[in-house]
C-alpha cells in the first residue's frame, strides 16, 4: 500500500468519501472510479485508498464488493454467526444488510457455552449487546440465542425422578436454558429416570420454577444413540415425513421408458462408499471414435431422475424443500426424501432399469471439454462397486465383479480420468488436505472405533466426473438463458488474509500482501509446508481463511474449484438445489414433464438461501453428533494421556485436536500453569505475561483427559507439555482483555469449520 494513496492518485479523501456516499451502498470500486473520472494508475491508487478508509472505519463493505459510509452499530441487535477466524473465534454479522460491514467477534465465553452449555454454530442467530473496540471492530455479548418458534416451544430435557415417587425435575440439555422445569401434574408418570424428553413449557406459575408437559419420550440419555437424538432435536432437523408426503409416495408408480433415450447398452456403473444405500450417480467412459478427436474420451454421467417423481409444489416437493439436504450421522441417515424414493425408485440399483437425467461429455486427450449434451434417459446400472473394490481392481488386486469389468469398464474410466486430471492440474483448484474422521458404530449404536477416512484415487475420479457434470449443467442453462441456482464460493475476505499473513511467519512461511488472491497462491503455501512439522497446522489455517460455499442465483464463480460456472446437478436424492437444476434443464431443453415452473423460477433466490441454511444446519448436527459419540467413547478413559496438536488459541484457552480420534478438547486458560497467559492475536499464541512462555497454534502437546461429557460432546484436558520458552511480550502487540478467573465447564467445545462442501 502507498504511503499516501490519495496524493498518488491525485484525488482527495473527501472526494472518495463523497463518491461512496453518492452510491448509497451500491457502488463498487469500478463505479466509484467512474464517479471520480479516474483513469489508469489512478484506479490502482483508488484500491489502496478504499482499503485505508475501510481500515480506518470511515467506510465499510455492504456486499461482496460494494461500499458505503460506516456508521455506528446499535447497542443491541440480531446477529448471525457467519464464519470463524484462523484462531477458532466466531465471527458474526448483522441480519440487517444495511448494518453489515464492521468486524464483529462473539465473546468466546458466550460462543463456546457458559457453564457447560452447547456451543453455538455457523448459521445460529443470536440477540447480542455490542461494544465497539479501539480498532473499530466490535465485541458481541450474548443476550440469548434465537431459534424458530418450534425450537422455543419445545425443549429437550433429561427427566430426573424425585425420591419415593415425589417431585422430579426436567433438566434442559442445552444449559443456556438456565432454569430447570417441574413436570406438570401427572407428567412424571410418562417417563423413567434419565429419559430424554421433549417438553412444552406450561403456564400457571407466577413464582418458582415453571412447569413442563412431556410431549414425547425419546429414550434414555445414557443410550449409545442419544448423541444423534440430541443433535437432531437441538438443530431442528425434521425427522418425520408428513402424512401427505407418505400418501403421495404410496400412490407413486414406477416410471416407464416412454420417449426417453435408451441408454441401457452403455456400461454405466455406480461407485460409492461401502455403506451407501442410495445410488444417485452412475458413470461410464469410452474412447472417442471420432478421428478428429484422436486420444479423446466420451464420458457419461447419469443421475437419478428425481423430477420424474417429485413434482413442483407437491407434498413431497414441499417436504424436500423444508429439509433441504439429507443428514448423515454416525448411526443413521435422515433422508431428504422418503425411503421408497431414496433407496428404491430413484436409486440406480444394479441390473435394474431406472429413469435418469444424463450428460454426455466429450473431452480431448488433454482433458479439455469439447462438447456436452443433456439427455432424459432410460438406463440400467451394469455393476455396483465400492470405492475400495474399484481401487483394488485398478491396482491389480481385484476380485469378483470389479475384476470382471476391469478391462472393459474400469480401465477406460481410469484413462478418461487421467486426461481430465491434466486439465484439473492446469486449472489448479485449491488443494487443502483436510482429513475427515469416520466414527464406526455397531448395530446397537456403540462406538467401535474412530478412524481417518480413506482418500482413494477412485474417489478423486468420481469427484472429478461429478465436477465436470456440474460445470456442464451451469453452462447448458446459461446457454439457454435459464435462471438457476449456482453453487458459488467467494474469495477470502481481507480480514482473514491479514490474519493468515500474520500467522505464516510464525512457521517460517509468508504471504505477500497486495498480490492477486488465487487458489494457486494457497497451493504454493501448502506445498512449501509439505513434509515439515507444521503441515497439518498450515492446512487448518488455510482452510479457516476461506469463505464458505453457498447457493445463490447471482454467479460469482467458485474460488476453491477455480471455476467460472458451477451448479450442483449430481445429487438430487439428497440435495434440493440439484433437483431445481434438473427441473431447469428439463424446461430449457424440452425434455418432457416435470420441468421448472414459473412459480419455482420466481422463488429460486429464496430456495437458494433456505438450502444454504439447511445445509449449515445439517453440518452442525453432523458435527455435534460426532462430538457426542466420541465423548461417550472416551468417557471411560479419564486420566489417560493423549497426543495432540493445538488447533485453536483464544482468549479463554487452547483447543487441542487429539491424534487418536480427531476430537477437539479444551484446556482452559486458567489451567495452563502458574503464569498469567494472554492471547496474542498476531502471534496466534497464548503468552505468559511474566515469563513469555508460549503455547502457540500448531504446537504438538501431550494432554491428560480430565472430563468427557457425552450429553454435550465436550472434552476437557490438562496440557502436560511445558510451554515453549520465550521473552516477555513487548508493548504494541494486540492482546485480549484480561479474562476472568475460573474453571471452564465440560461442554465447552470448539466450533470447527467443517470440510467445505463443494
Amino acid at each position: 500500500m502507498s504511503d499516501d494513496p490519495f496524493q498518488e492518485g491525485g484525488f482527495t479523501r473527501e472526494a472518495v468519501i463523497e463518491a461512496v456516499k453518492l452510491g448509497e451502498g451500491r457502488f463498487t470500486k469500478r463505479e466509484i472510479a467512474r464517479a471520480l473520472s479516474l483513469k489508469g494508475d489512478q484506479r490502482a491508487a483508488l484500491k489502496d485508498a478504499l482499503r485505508r478508509l475501510e481500515d480506518e472505519g470511515a467506510i465499510r463493505k455492504t456486499g461482496r464488493k460494494e461500499y458505503a459510509l460506516a456508521s455506528g452499530l446499535p447497542p443491541v441487535t440480531v446477529l448471525v454467526i457467519s464464519d470463524m477466524d484462523i484462531d477458532g473465534e466466531l465471527i458474526c454479522e448483522p441480519v440487517k444488510d444495511e448494518l453489515k460491514g464492521p468486524l464483529i467477534r462473539l465473546a468466546p465465553s458466550d460462543g463456546k457455552g457458559k457453564a457447560g452449555a452447547l456451543a453455538l454454530g455457523l448459521g445460529d442467530k443470536v440477540l447480542a449487546r455490542l461494544k465497539r473496540e479501539d480498532d473499530g471492530s466490535y465485541e458481541a455479548r450474548l443476550i440469548r440465542p434465537l431459534g424458530g418458534q418450534e425450537k422455543i416451544d419445545r425443549i429437550l430435557c433429561v427427566y430426573q425422578a424425585g425420591k419415593h415417587g415425589r417431585g422430579g425435575r426436567l433438566k434442559p440439555v442445552d444449559k443456556r436454558t438456565k432454569h430447570e422445569l417441574v413436570p406438570a401434574r401427572g407428567e412424571g408418570e410418562k417417563a423413567q429416570d434419565g429419559d430424554l424428553v421433549l417438553v412444552r413449557i406450561a403456564g400457571g406459575r407466577t413464582h418458582g420454577l415453571k412447569t413442563g408437559v412431556i410431549e414425547e419420550v425419546l429414550g434414555s440419555a445414557d443410550s449409545p444413540r442419544a448423541g444423534s437424538v440430541i443433535a437432531l432435536e437441538e438443530h431442528g432437523i425434521p425427522q418425520k415425513f408428513a402424512e401427505a408426503e407418505l400418501a403421495q409416495v404410496e400412490k407413486l408408480k414406477p416410471a416407464k421408458m416412454g420417449k426417453r433415450e435408451d441408454l441401457r447398452d452403455i456400461p454405466l456403473i455406480t461407485i460409492d462408499p461401502e455403506e451407501a444405500r442410495d445410488h444417485d450417480d452412475a458413470v461410464c467412459a469410452q474412447p472417442d471414435d471420432d478421428p478428429k478427436n484422436e486420444g479423446g474420451w466420451v464420458v457419461w454421467v447419469a443421475i437419478a431422475d428425481v423430477a420424474a417423481y417429485v413434482t413442483g409444489g407437491s407434498p413431497l416437493d414441499r417436504g424436500a424443500r423444508k429439509r433441504g439436504v439429507s443428514v448423515y450421522l454416525p448411526d443413521r441417515v435422515v433422508p431428504m426424501l422418503p425411503e421408497r424414493l431414496s433407496n428404491d425408485l430413484c436409486s440406480l440399483r444394479e441390473k435394474e432399469e431406472r429413469p435418469c437425467l444424463a450428460v454426455r461429455m466429450v473431452f480431448d486427450r488433454h482433458g479439455r471439454k469439447k462438447s456436452h449434451r443433456f439427455i432424459r434417459g432410460w438406463m440400467k446400472s451394469h455393476a455396483k462397486l465400492s470405492y475400495q473394490a474399484a481401487q483394488a481392481a485398478l491396482d491389480g488386486k481385484g476380485k469378483g465383479t470389479a475384476e470382471k469389468i476391469r478391462r472393459d469398464v474400469l480401465d477406460p474410466l481410469w484413462g478418461a480420468y487421467q486426461a481430465l486430471k491434466q486439465e484439473r492440474d492446469r486449472r489448479e483448484p485449491l488443494e487443502i488436505d483436510a482429513p475427515e474422521r469416520k466414527v464406526r458404530v455397531d448395530e446397537a449404536g456403540n462406538v467401535t472405533g474412530v478412524e481417518a477416512r480413506e482418500r482413494l484415487d477412485t474417489m478423486r475420479l468420481i469427484e472429478e466426473f461429478m465436477i465436470q457434470a456440474n460445470v456442464a449443467a451451469a453452462e447448458a442453462l446459461e446457454a439457454r438463458r435459464t435462471p438457476m441456482i449456482y453453487r458459488i464460493h467467494d474469495e477470502p475476505g481481507s480480514e482473514k488474509l491479514e490474519n493468515l499473513a500474520d500467522f505464516l511467519p510464525n512457521v517460517g512461511l509468508k504471504w505477500t500482501k497486495g498480490e492477486r488472491v488465487t487458489p494457486k497462491r494457497f497451493n504454493a503455501v501448502l506445498e512449501r509446508a509439505k513434509g515439515g512439522p507444521h503441515y497439518e497446522t498450515v492446512n487448518e489455517v488455510v482452510l479457516r481463511s476461506q469463505s464458505q460455499a453457498v447457493y445463490d442465483t447471482d454467479n460469482i464463480g467458485h474460488f476453491g474449484l477455480n471455476l467460472a460456472k458451477y451448479a450442483h446437478f449430481t445429487s438430487p436424492i439428497r440435495r434440493y438445489a440439484d433437483l431445481t437444476v434438473h427441473r431447469a434443464l428439463i424446461r430449457a431443453y424440452d425434455l418432457g414433464d416435470g420441468g421448472q415452473s414459473d412459480e419455482e423460477r420466481s422463488q429460486l433466490q429464496a430456495i437458494a438461501e433456505e438450502t444454504t441454511s439447511n445445509e449449515r444446519r445439517a453440518m452442525a448436527a453432523e458435527r455435534d453428533a460426532t462430538d457426542r459419540f466420541i465423548a461417550g467413547f472416551l468417557a471411560d478413559r479419564i486420566d489417560q494421556e493423549f497426543k495432540g496438536r493445538i488447533t485453536g488459541v483464544t482468549r479463554f484457552g487452547a483447543f487441542i485436536r487429539l491424534a487418536e480420534t480427531g476430537a477437539d478438547a479444551l484446556c482452559p486458560i486458567s489451567k495452563l500453569g502458574d503464569d498469567f497467559f494472554r492471547h496474542d492475536e498476531r502471534a496466534h499464541a497464548l503468552v505468559g505475561e511474566r515469563t513469555g512462555a508460549t503455547y502457540r497454534l500448531g504446537m504438538d502437546v501431550t494432554v491428560r483427559l480430565v472430563e468427557a461429557a457425552p450429553i454435550t460432546g465436550g472434552l476437557l484436558v490438562d496440557i502436560l507439555t511445558p510451554p515453549e520458552s520465550g521473552t516477555k511480550p513487548g508493548r504494541g502487540r494486540r492482546s485480549s482483555p484480561r479474562p476472568k478467573k475460573g474453571r471452564s465447564k465440560p461442554g465447552q467445545r470448539p466450533e470447527r469449520k467443517p470440510r467445505a462442501r463443494r
